[in-house]
């Protein structure tokens, strides 16, 4: 079972109130707060593209470029140790520590399950 929903670009979380008895949930990735809720998985869905088409064109009337989660950019804290694993191993075979990086999570089973 996924628990996000995509959408032109946007993907949405999806949470469940058991209390209000509704589904729930929001933008994810991007400073600005676009929200949606539903009584059901199709009025979820319906009302998280309504969110995002009311977004981009509020960006659009007001002169504003949208926002966009996945830059391809993203800051990584690890230990100096294997920051200098990186390096040695990456200036070793001359590529750019981006490049390692970038080359061993496309190898990662996670990074190409079907998103």
């Amino acid at each position: 079972m996924n628990n996000t929903i995509q959408y032109k670009g946007y993907v949405g979380s999806i949470e469940f109130s058991e209390e209000d008895k509704i589904f729930y949930g929001k933008v994810l990735g991007i400073r600005s707060l676009i929200s949606y809720e539903g009584e059901n998985a199709t009025e979820l869905i319906d009302d998280f593209h309504q969110a995002v088409d009311d977004y981009l064109e509020l960006c659009k009337k007001s002169g504003q470029t949208p926002e966009t989660a996945f830059k391809g950019s993203f800051n990584v804290r690890i230990s100096p140790e294997l920051h200098k694993k990186v390096f040695v191993y990456a200036m070793a075979h001359q590529i750019s520590m981006n490049r390692y990086i970038e080359e061993t999570l496309a190898k990662s089973p996670a990074a190409l399950e079907e998103v």
